[in-house]
């Protein structure tokens, strides 16, 4: 079986097993516990909070640790939104976000009164600078733009969009689940105030994430409780996943130079031989900004679900975008934005790299592609 669903998950890195065992085992204590059983989990959280921190380039006391890139995407939204009322009740985000931010942002317009713009995308998923800019208010208390989409692979030109939210002196915040692993992070190169990580998209186990934002931005808890990170997101924190958390993203952030631009290459080739070999078929997303690890495309008049019974009956596992999406029959909200019709969004597949993934893995992928479109179109 050839999984290219990393998107959705990817496995636990060894490494990262290793590193969490002795916290699963012998290091057991609440780190809110003032003993020396406690302590040495205390340390250790401490320890991964800032190999994390030293990664993004802030300080150690800007990590929050949450239960995945869903938790840190609310506590970012919800959090800095709530704590800023008094200034205004105005955000920006994009057509194109993952739900945790949607969602978050509904929220805040149904229950709280907020305004929302959505600065809009062009066809391939890109939000123009000038755009952006001209959606930003004095009473503007958060933009959300996600760093490269879930869907789709695009990346955003942050670098832009940020001096845009700080010369209105707007925070910014970024959901970077996707991207991490793939370009570099960090605030101040990304020119993002805040930024959502989700540890099973690095291979980290599922359940652990944090959110990065910066000490001077105001943040009301969504959990509160004992007061833990700080007083900014109460519950005994998950040590083990923790340190599994930093170890994956050191690993990645080391290999990601060498790895981003050997799997565009191999993404590239599968994308030619796909649009190729495939009558009718259309990438999705912007051909060059775009993640590595992400090829997306739509078959008019196949069924997206029906070629993916095709692939993995041939032994490819892949998806037709979001899993926190999967089971809808709704075509999908992002690909609607670029504006594709409803019955083309229905059509979508996915496939996401791994680091590790091969040429003749892709070469594998490729050929099911072709045989699985051509069987559900009729045509095999």
């Amino acid at each position: 079986m050839l999984y290219l669903d990393n998107a959705a998950t990817t496995p636990v890195r060894r490494e990262v097993l290793e590193a969490m065992w002795p916290y699963l085992t012998g290091t057991f204590g609440n780190p809110s516990s003032h003993h020396t059983v406690g302590e040495a989990a205390a340390a250790g959280l401490q320890d991964a909070r800032r190999r994390i921190a030293r990664v993004l380039g802030v300080r150690a006391g800007d990590v929050v640790f949450t239960s995945g890139g869903t938790e840190a995407d609310n506590l970012a939204v919800k959090g800095i939104a709530l704590a800023s009322m008094s200034r205004g009740r105005h955000l920006v985000t994009s057509p194109i976000e993952h739900e945790a931010v949607a969602e978050s942002v509904d929220y805040l317009r149904r229950l709280h009164g907020f305004e929302v713009t959505e600065v809009p995308v062009d066809r391939a998923g890109r939000i123009a600078p000038e755009d952006f800019a001209s959606t930003l208010r004095p009473d503007t208390v958060l933009a959300s733009i996600m760093a490269a989409n879930n869907e789709i692979g695009t990346v955003q030109d942050l670098t832009a969009l940020g001096a845009a939210a700080r010369s209105a002196g707007v925070p910014l915040h970024t959901d970077a689940v996707q991207a991490a692993g793939w370009i570099p992070l960090g605030l101040d190169r990304l020119g993002v105030d805040a930024l959502s990580v989700s540890g099973h998209k690095l291979g980290a186990p599922k359940g652990i994430g944090f959110l990065a934002v910066r000490g001077a931005i105001p943040l009301e808890p969504l959990v509160h409780g004992g007061g833990q990170e700080r007083g900014r997101r109460s519950g005994t924190e998950n040590v083990a996943a923790a340190i599994g958390l930093a170890t994956a993203l050191e690993l990645a952030t080391a290999e990601q130079p060498e790895a981003a631009g050997r799997v565009a290459a191999l993404r590239d080739e599968f994308i030619a031989r796909v649009l190729q070999n495939v009558p009718g078929a259309q990438l999705t997303g912007d051909p060059g900004h775009r993640l590595p690890g992400i090829a997306s495309f739509v078959f008019p008049g196949t069924s997206g679900e029906a070629v993916l019974l095709e692939l993995e009956r041939r032994g490819v596992v892949s998806s037709s975008g979001s899993a926190c999406a999967a089971g809808s029959d709704e075509p999908s909200a992002v690909l609607l934005a670029l504006g594709l019709p409803p019955e083309v969004a229905q059509t979508a597949v996915r496939f996401s790299f791994s680091a590790a993934v091969t040429a003749a893995e892709l070469d594998q992928a490729a050929s099911a592609v072709v045989a699985s479109v051509a069987a559900v179109a009729g045509l095999g």
